[in-house]
């Protein structure tokens, strides 16, 4: 009875004055008076990680009997990214079929010798948390799969069946054929032409040579690729001097001891005959200008039709990556910048370079306009515009491209695009798939060393100038797409590029 209303009695002091009043607070004598500086008592001491500010995992690389390259960086983590390098792309096509790596790209990962089918391949990748891709470049066919350590033995098996082991059937082929033939429409049909404008300035800087050869299977080309040419390609480029084997995240010497099982001593399905007309022209630049005369109204998503806009992208040489002027032209298109007339990132992004403030600021008609240093070794101005304005908005092109070896700017400018550059290598380093991407032979030392050797905080104004003034003396390269009535000849916009201030010849009417 006693207890029951010693309840009642909290209860209605509870009612009354409420929980804070209710609350009861512990006496501090009974909690030991330590400040935080000192550690507890009882506690074990914590261990913590040394930084010596120098790179934990390095690149390791191991060559096999065959001349494989094996190459791997270890990183902290419970997955891993392995992958088969070939160095070959669409600028290998001289001497056949062009678009046989974009049928490539398009047949990896299907029925091998040990798995019957694509789903099979899926569901062991499943096994182990992983995802496979394929992707080709101009220069580079890349098969990658992602997964658990524990699988690293699996997925090079896996791997090594793909590349080397692929059935080719007729059924998947011609699947490959309706697929290729999808991509194609929808490239020209969609609303962003960047990727088709991207094909032709690459094949108006190198004419029917190395990176000009066109990426993505013509057209007229697609139903002549079959297993025998297949074959005949993968006979002269998929040899093992041409083939590395790249891990990120697993240890050098496992991904060794997997690469000699199942990559050493392997017949291909093609056979072992010698390589026979491999292609090795080096790149040859040459400028000059692709045109494609189109009707954009009709390129909409909706009912309403889109506003009919002109595309151009005008490039110059500049250089390869391995050159000493690559920093400073890297400092120079990260000056140049460049965006579109409407973000979605919010304003601010990109609103003080150069093409921001001299470009989308003053003239409205302009939709985008940005610059890249591309591995075609141009930088490159892309334009939707309406097509009244074509043959002005090409004036402003070459005079910013004349501006370039003018007044750089204050050093401050300078130093911030510097920083900028090197917190982008830095993220990248943090970037699993990108350090995969980088691990060919001796490409990572190189770079290493030559960053070393030309920081990107040396860059001083007169290096952009040597730089610029050193592009500009090369052809242009042109490409246009869309209305091109008003789009001035290719004698003009070389004549601009030639003058002090980047104005085009001017042109007399007498009617309009």
């Amino acid at each position: 009875m006693a207890s029951h209303m010693a309840r009642l009695r909290k209860w209605s002091r509870l009612q009354r004055l409420g929980y804070a009043a209710y609350r009861r607070y512990s006496n501090s004598s009974s909690y030991p008076n330590i400040p935080l500086s000192i550690p507890l008592p009882g506690i074990p001491k914590p261990i913590f990680a040394a930084v010596d500010g120098q790179e934990t995992y390095e690149t390791k690389i191991t060559t096999l009997e065959n001349g494989l390259h094996v190459a791997s960086q270890n990183k902290f983590g419970q997955f891993c990214t392995v992958g088969i390098l070939i160095k070959s792309g669409s600028r290998h096509e001289a001497k056949c079929l062009s678009g046989i790596s974009h049928f490539l790209e398009k047949l990896a990962f299907f029925s091998t010798a040990q798995f019957g089918s694509k789903d099979e391949i899926l569901l062991t990748l499943e096994k182990h948390g992983g995802i496979c891709d394929c992707q080709t470049s101009r220069d580079t066919t890349m098969y990658a799969v992602s997964a658990e350590v524990k699988g690293l033995d699996t997925v090079v098996s896996l791997l090594a069946d793909v590349v080397l082991q692929p059935r080719l059937t007729d059924e998947e082929i011609e699947m490959t054929r309706m697929a290729v033939r999808f991509e194609l429409e929808d490239l020209n049909m969609r609303p962003d032409p960047e990727p088709l404008l991207t094909e032709m300035i690459h094949a108006a800087a190198y004419r029917e040579n190395t990176v000009g050869l066109p990426r993505f299977c013509p057209v007229e080309n697609v139903d002549k690729i079959d297993q025998k040419v297949l074959h005949s390609y993968l006979q002269n480029y998929y040899t093992p001097n041409r083939i590395v084997l790249a891990g990120v995240g697993i240890e050098h010497e496992q991904l060794v001891g997997c690469a000699k099982k199942y990559l050493l001593g392997i017949t291909p399905v093609w056979g072992t005959g010698k390589p026979k007309d491999i292609d090795k022209s080096v790149a040859q630049y040459t400028g000059g200008i692709i045109k494609i005369e189109k009707d954009m109204s009709d390129v909409s998503l909706g009912p309403t039709p889109i506003p009919e806009l002109s595309h151009i992208m005008i490039g110059l040489e500049s250089c390869s990556f391995l050159e000493e002027d690559f920093i400073p032209f890297a400092v120079l298109n990260m000056m140049m910048g460049g965006g579109g007339s409407f973000s979605a990132g919010g304003p601010g992004k990109g609103m003080f370079t150069r093409l921001y403030l001299n470009v989308l600021n003053r003239f409205s008609f302009i939709n985008t306009h940005t610059s890249s240093h591309r591995s075609l070794y141009s930088i490159f101005y892309h334009l939707p515009l309406f097509d009244l304005q074509v043959r002005e908005m090409v004036e402003i092109i070459t005079r910013e491209f004349i501006l370039m070896t003018g007044a750089v700017g204050e050093k401050v400018r300078i130093r911030k695009t510097g920083k900028q550059i090197w917190l982008t290598l830095f993220l990248e380093k943090a970037s699993r798939p990108r350090i995969f991407s980088k691990l060919r032979v001796g490409k990572k030392k190189k770079k290493k060393r030559y960053l070393e050797c030309n920081t990107v905080g040396n860059v001083k104004a007169s290096d952009i100038k040597r730089v610029a003034t050193k592009m500009l003396r090369s052809k242009p390269a042109v490409a246009a797409l869309g209305d091109l009535t008003e789009l001035p000849t290719y004698e003009h916009i070389q004549a601009a590029l030639s003058s002090k201030d980047g104005r085009l010849p001017r042109i007399y009417r007498l009617f309009r």
